[in-house]
């Protein structure tokens, strides 16, 4: 037996799977928690070392035996992150998070510097947003002055975990376009936007690789921590999403990639590339060749998990109860920004529970209202890929909101789009496999399909449940909806 291993290093969780590509299944998996360091002023943290204790944990797990099968390992990691290290490879701080809003102030000054938003759109690409890792790095030179003082090397997450397993310090594009400090329509750093915060930056910066190559081999030391093969390929690895997109299949026009999770995602495969002059649609790279233009809001799941926790409901009780209230929960509009939000670009965002009345203040018509939230925000990157002249024909729809057929149907009914639910629930971990695997053809392995595209035919199944829109649902929703975005346009001013 063969195997490849994909790791997704999450927010909230730390997950590995080992896939048998010759029987096309996956025969082991195991998981990890994490911790979040959360303070009032929007600042969303997590030790380096928890990722590698995480690590340890799921490799301890899984069966020796299978870990001896281990021909590859791909990762997937959240995006943005900032893993600031010394030259010795050491963490000097914390890592900032994606869900991290508190460098607002970083991002004025970088655009300020750069002549405006606009300047910056046509540098890089992409707008500078909180979520991103440029701001976190001024940040960081601003409020820990000796740390960066130390600064040898800017990691994201999924590049760390590369430097865990092989020793070297990588990035690969698709990652990368999300940092903000990246030429997405040149697909290389920005000398420009780097030296806005700092001569030095670009230097710190990692040498970057394209998704089918090898970031390095299995070391000595890693091998012992682990437990695990030394010597065999790491892939390139990419972020998270670039990795879901992977792991469906999203990777050749036309299909849209959903994600639900603590963060709410959607994307879709591009052959050029997709700038959108709102800054609404991230212009990111994909990891396979293409780009990867992506919308991101921060709160998806939170606002229901918020609620299940006030209520003590469990997943199955929320559902049933939301299921008791109509479309648009009888006027009952939920602006679910517990984080602030990045799309919109409301950092300082709040949430708010709108439209109550003695009649409507039903808990059925909460929960319903939380679950419709997280659609609304979505629906803003739909109507930026119609207005890019992406015309999708379906949406794979994954993370752990998926589960739920109750949300899946709102899906689809909002986004007007058929809803497809793939066969496997762990689509990043699963997108890292399939890239190792693709590493591993291009090191010439034998018998292994050597296009990412025929990978995917291969090797993601998705015959899972397709849910069709329901005209009459649709109709409601885009009144439901309307609704939504005025509340949504005249809260806004209070948070900028």
């Amino acid at each position: 037996m063969k195997t490849v291993c994909g790791i997704d290093l999450g927010t909230q969780s730390c997950k590995v799977v080992l896939y048998d590509y010759q029987a096309k299944k996956i025969i082991a998996s195991s998981q990890a928690a994490l911790e979040l360091i959360a303070e009032s002023d929007g600042t969303r943290e997590q030790k380096a070392k928890w990722y590698e204790d995480a690590l340890k944990s799921c490799f301890a797990e899984l069966p020796e035996e299978t870990r001896k099968t281990i021909c590859a390992i791909g990762v997937s990691g959240q995006q943005h992150g900032f893993v600031p290290l010394d030259e010795k490879g050491k963490a000097l701080y914390n890592v900032k998070l994606w869900c991290d809003t508190s460098t607002a102030a970083e991002c004025e000054e970088i655009s300020k510097a750069a002549g405006g938003e606009d300047k910056i759109i046509a540098q890089a690409g992409l707008p500078m947003r909180p979520g991103y890792t440029a701001p976190k790095v001024l940040w960081l030179k601003k409020n820990k002055p000796q740390a960066f003082k130390e600064l040898r090397h800017i990691l994201l997450p999924h590049d760390y975990v590369n430097y865990l397993l092989s020793g070297t310090y990588t990035a690969e594009y698709g990652d990368a376009s999300g940092t903000a400090l990246f030429d997405v329509r040149k697909r290389q750093w920005s000398k420009t936007i780097a030296d806005l915060i700092d001569k030095t930056v670009l230097d710190c910066l990692p040498k970057l690789n394209d998704g089918q190559e090898s970031a390095g081999m299995v070391s000595e030391e890693a091998a012992s921590a682990y437990g695990i093969p030394q010597g065999i390929p790491v892939a390139s690895g990419g972020g998270d999403n670039m990795m879901g997109a992977v792991g469906t299949g999203t990777v050749k026009d036309g299909f849209l990639t959903m994600s639900l999770g603590t963060s709410g995602t959607l994307y879709g495969y591009s052959a050029s590339p997709v700038i959108d002059p709102s800054g609404d649609l991230a212009a990111f790279c994909s990891s396979t060749g293409g780009w990867l233009p992506l919308l991101c809001t921060m709160n998806c799941t939170v606002a229901v998990e918020e609620l299940r926790d006030l209520f003590a409901a469990d997943l199955e009780a929320f559902n049933n109860e939301a299921k008791k209230a109509p479309i648009g929960a009888e006027g009952i509009v939920m602006l679910p920004f517990f984080n602030g939000e990045r799309t919109p670009n409301l950092p300082n965002g709040r949430a708010s529970l709108n439209g109550i009345t003695a009649a409507n203040f039903k808990k059925e018509n909460i929960f319903r209202a939380a679950l419709e939230s997280a659609i609304f925000g979505m629906r803003i990157g739909i109507e930026g890929f119609k207005k890019l002249g992406f015309t999708a024909k379906e949406i794979r729809l994954i993370g752990g909101g998926a589960k739920s057929q109750l949300w899946q149907t709102i899906a689809a009914n909002v986004l007007e789009l058929p809803v497809r639910v793939p066969a496997s629930a762990e689509a990043a971990a699963m997108g890292g496999a399939i890239q190792a695997l693709w590493c591993l053809a291009h090191t010439g392995a034998s018998g292994i399909s050597t296009s990412i595209e025929e990978l995917c035919e291969e090797h993601v199944v998705t015959e899972g449940a397709l849910i069709e829109p329901d005209k009459k649902s649709a109709a409601a929703y885009n009144e439901a909806y309307g609704i939504y975005s005025r509340y949504l346009g005249a809260l806004s001013p209070l948070y900028t």
